[in-house]
């Protein structure tokens, strides 16, 4: 077999960060068929396919390439400490990063927090990834994932990122058109928003159940950005993240003394990937601002702070 050189290793990192050779090629400075041709080449080298290519899919590593993969990316985190050690600068971090998280804190906190992630950081590049389910970091699906379970088995680097809190909401004009809510008995008489029950993809989610009759139940959605925009149209009450509903003056916590709900955030990565500096620096800096919007996660807060 021919000796690998990192070069072409190169062009099989893109494709597999990006899934397009037309992407992988913007990335490179180079044609598409260019890519295509060297991984082409790579594939014939190891005897081995690299990537299931489809239309719809575009280039998907195989069991093989995901191998692969770990081991082209320690090289690439090795070559960068060796260049900072024998420079004695660090160089700006660059590269691609694909984070997944819950729909709800995907959409309404690491989406803003990574805008300003890339100001800091303007030579990485990001995915990131609100789904209503979990990720495959092993399929490499992602390179982060931010859930509400802490994953229990699997070579992953895992932390607690923060607790969050749940409550129930309502529009200011569902209340001033609605008989008054002053106990939880009174919630009986009131219509209410959940998930579908046999999709939801984590224990986690079954809430509502303890708090109202499921009678009650006259809108359902696998999508919590759906259960919001619902809450606000003034029909029914929806158990809410306070980081979404608090920032919306339209939407008031019903007694929220007693209609309180803590879950948990964890945020992993493979063990293979914390050599890498830019996923240890994302982590950093989620991990900072998070904390300083602790008041919005736990629903005493209203605005969300996005700088370090």
């Amino acid at each position: 077999m021919k000796t690998l050189d990192w070069d072409g290793l190169r062009y099989f990192l893109e494709v597999a960060r990006t899934q397009r050779a037309s992407a992988a090629a913007v990335r490179l400075g180079v044609e598409h068929t260019t890519v295509t041709r060297r991984i082409r080449q790579l594939e014939a080298q190891l005897d081995t396919l690299l990537f299931d290519k489809s239309r719809s899919s575009g280039f998907v590593l195989t069991a093989a390439g995901q191998e692969l993969l770990a081991h082209v990316e320690q090289m690439e985190s090795h070559l960068f400490t060796a260049r900072e050690q024998v420079t004695g600068v660090g160089e700006s971090l660059s590269g691609h990063i694909r984070v997944a998280g819950t729909e709800g804190f995907g959409s309404y906190i690491i989406t803003p927090l990574s805008v300003q992630f890339q100001k800091k950081y303007p030579d990485i590049t990001l995915d990131v990834l609100p789904v209503p389910h979990f990720v495959s970091l092993t399929r490499r699906e992602a390179d982060i994932a931010i859930t509400i379970e802490r994953p229990l088995r699997g070579p992953y680097i895992c932390s607690k990122l923060c607790d969050y809190m749940l409550m129930l909401y309502g529009t200011k004009e569902y209340l001033q058109k609605h008989a008054p809510i002053r106990s939880m008995d009174d919630l009986k008489h009131h219509p209410c928003i959940s998930y579908v029950d046999e999709l939801i993809y984590s224990d986690q989610l079954r809430y509502l159940e303890d708090l109202l009759p499921l009678s009650n139940v006259v809108f359902k959605s696998t999508s919590i950005i759906a259960q919001y925009y619902a809450c606000l149209q003034g029909q029914a009450l929806a158990v809410l993240p306070c980081f979404m509903a608090a920032q919306n003056p339209q939407l008031v916590a019903i007694l929220p003394e007693t209609v309180h709900i803590r879950r948990s955030f964890w945020m992993y990565f493979h063990e293979d990937l914390k050599r890498l500096k830019r996923i240890t620096a994302f982590c950093d800096f989620i991990r900072t601002v998070v904390e300083r919007n602790t008041g919005l996660m736990n629903g005493t807060g209203t605005t969300l702070i996005t700088t370090v």
